[in-house]
């Protein structure tokens, strides 16, 4: 017979476990040594530990509802009352007895919560209220009706009342919301009229702009372009169909005389495409250098490119962002090859990857001697367990090779 302080094994194989209310049989073992059988059964035991642990762990750090964690804390009470394990079950039970205590805090805890989410909720809707009741009165009508709709989606996000008092609040909201609507329909009545006046001095803003649409004078036309663009957007906005219309015109008038200047500034780029010429064939140049096969010789390189295309000037605009984006794909791939360089070249990190080769196939010799010694031994469970260990860290020393060849290469 065998036993420990809480079960035993009898002559037949009977395993039993001792709790505060005395023994009671947990299965029988035949397998092998009463010990072996003991071992088993604490096994059972260590897995109830786990899930007790796991079952604190997510009552005390998630936000596990106080009812579903009362339903986990019976469910596992009952599993270890009638556990087919060794080990201090009545331990298990009081531990799940003061997490029992703690759920209970939380429900309390929750009722006070909600009691102050509607606290809380009743104060957004008066705020919601009282600013909707402001905003009906204001001037800024897109900037009021905007927020207004805005805090049509805030009331919604809000828990509701009691029926009364939502009821009522919401009837002042939407009375809030009424009277900016009725003030807002009246003022852009009044703003139609306006507009046609609007109209009126737009098209003589086009006439003019049509009759410079042929000027020679480029820097008085664009000068007075600039001008007629400010009187455009001082005189205001006509009807939205007589808008789009007149600004069409307005802006094919300014396209003609700006193309017409542009033909002629054009001709005066003649330098800066010949330095375009030049930078073009410096990126040829820089470009040669990849892919990098000696950092400082590319470097040298880079260097001398980068100071002949300082002195070479300005190229066109339109040509500057993707010629600029190839010398800076060089730039980068040169900083690449350095910092690949400095990591292969680090002693520190061979350093770390030869102590995890040397760790790993330590580990490997002591398993296999451990299996060997155990197949000797006949035991053959532990001799197998010893071999998947070897199986699986051979895997790892295989990686860690790789990344040390990585060094030397």
């Amino acid at each position: 017979m065998s036993s420990d302080p809480w079960g035993r094994v009898d002559e037949q194989g009977n395993v039993f476990v001792k709790t505060a209310d005395g023994e009671r049989s947990v299965g029988s073992w035949q397998a092998g040594s009463p010990d072996e059988a003991l071992a088993y059964f604490r096994r059972k035991y260590e897995g109830l530990v786990v899930e007790v642990e796991l079952l604190e762990r997510r009552v005390r750090t998630t936000d596990l509802a106080p009812k579903d964690a009362a339903t986990a804390i019976e469910h596992l009470r009952a599993n270890i009352v009638d556990a087919h394990a060794v080990g201090d079950l009545d331990a298990l039970v009081k531990r799940l007895d003061a997490l029992g205590g703690v759920v209970e805090s939380r429900r309390e805890e929750r009722k006070v919560a909600r009691a102050k989410a509607q606290e809380e909720a009743h104060g957004a809707k008066e705020r919601i209220v009282t600013e909707a009741e402001q905003l009906a009165q204001s001037t800024d009508w897109r900037q009021a009706g905007e927020r207004l709709r805005a805090l049509v989606d805030s009331w919604k996000a809000v828990p509701r009342l009691d029926r009364k008092t939502d009821d009522e609040l919401w009837h002042r909201f939407s009375q809030a919301r009424s009277v900016f609507a009725k003030r807002r329909k009246s003022h852009f009545a009044e703003l139609d009229q306006q507009r046609e006046g609007v109209r009126r001095t737009k098209e003589r803003l086009v006439a003019e702009a049509e009759a410079l649409s042929t000027s020679t004078d480029w820097n008085d036309t664009s000068a007075r372009y600039r001008d007629l663009m400010r009187d455009w957007k001082a005189a205001g906005r006509a009807q939205r169909d007589v808008e789009e219309s007149l600004w069409q015109r307005f802006r094919a008038a300014q396209d003609v005389f700006f193309a017409a200047r542009g033909e002629v500034y054009a001709e005066r780029d003649s330098e800066q495409r010949d330095n375009q010429n030049l930078k073009e064939q410096l990126l040829v140049e820089a470009e040669a250098l990849l892919p990098v096969e000696d950092v400082k010789t590319a470097r040298a390189g880079l260097r001398s490119v980068n100071e002949r295309w300082e002195e070479i000037g300005h190229v066109p605009r339109d040509a500057r962002p993707k010629m600029e984006a190839r010398l800076h794909a060089v730039e980068r791939a040169i900083r690449d090859a350095e910092e690949e360089l400095w990591r292969r070249t680090n002693p520190e990190a061979r350093a770390r990857a030869q102590a995890t080769v040397d760790q790993l196939q330590a580990s490997i010799d002591k398993l296999k001697a451990q299996g060997d010694k155990a197949r000797a031994a006949g035991n053959d469970r532990k001799a197998r367990e010893a071999d998947e260990a070897v199986a699986a860290r051979e895997e790892w020393l295989a990686e860690a090779r790789k990344a040390l060849e990585e060094f030397s290469g």
